[in-house]
C-alpha cells in the first residue's frame, strides 16, 4: 500500500485544523523554538532560564510578579530560580517592610550573562528573517504584533504562558 499525504491543511498526524495558515504557525512556532534552544545550550542555559534573565533586564521582581510575567506557577518558578541561582546569576534578596517577599535580581555575572544572551537570540532571529524585504518585515512585524495584543493579559504578561514547567526543570 502506498503511503497517503495529508491534506495541505492539516499538520503530519493532525486533524484538519479548519483555518488556513495553521499548519505553517506551528511550524514558525517551532523554528522560533528550536533557534532560542540552540542559542540557550550556546549559552549553557536553558530557554527557560533564558527568558528569566531577559525579563529582569528592566529590573528586579517579586517572585509573584515573575511567575505571572513568564505564566508559571509560583512552584516551578521556585526551581528555576533555585537553578539559576546556583549559578550565580540572580539572588534573591529581602523586601524591606516584607518578610515573606523577596526580589529576584541579576547579579553582576547575570546581567553579562544576559546580555549576551539577548544579543545572540535577536542576531539568531534576525537571521530567520533575512530572506524577507523590508517592506515584508514591516508587515509581518505588524501582524505578529496584532496576534501577540490579543492573547496579552491586562498586566502585559502572556495569557496563556510563556514558559513550559517542563523545560524550565530540565537542566540542573
Amino acid at each position: 500500500m502506498f503511503p497517503v499525504s495529508e491534506p495541505a491543511d492539516r499538520a503530519p498526524g493532525c486533524p484538519a485544523l479548519g483555518a488556513t495558515g495553521l499548519p505553517a504557525l506551528a511550524d514558525l512556532a517551532n523554528l522560533v523554538r528550536s533557534t532560542i534552544g540552540a542559542v540557550a545550550d550556546r549559552h549553557d542555559l536553558t530557554p527557560s532560564q533564558g527568558q528569566l534573565l531577559c525579563v529582569l533586564i528592566d529590573g528586579p521582581l517579586r517572585m509573584a510578579d515573575l511567575a505571572r510575567r513568564l505564566g508559571v506557577e509560583k512552584a516551578a518558578l521556585t526551581g528555576l530560580v533555585d537553578r539559576v541561582e546556583r549559578r550565580s546569576l540572580v539572588e534573591r534578596r529581602p523586601v524591606p517592610g516584607d518578610r515573606r517577599s523577596v526580589d529576584v535580581v541579576l547579579t553582576d555575572a547575570g546581567s553579562s550573562a544576559v546580555d549576551m544572551f539577548h544579543a545572540d537570540v535577536a542576531q539568531a532571529l534576525d537571521a530567520l528573517l533575512s530572506g524577507l524585504t523590508d517592506d515584508e518585515r514591516s508587515v509581518f512585524q505588524r501582524i505578529t504584533e496584532t496576534v501577540i495584543a490579543g492573547h496579552r493579559a491586562p498586566d502585559g504578561a502572556s495569557a496563556t504562558g510563556t514558559i513550559d514547567p517542563a523545560i524550565a526543570s530540565s537542566r540542573p
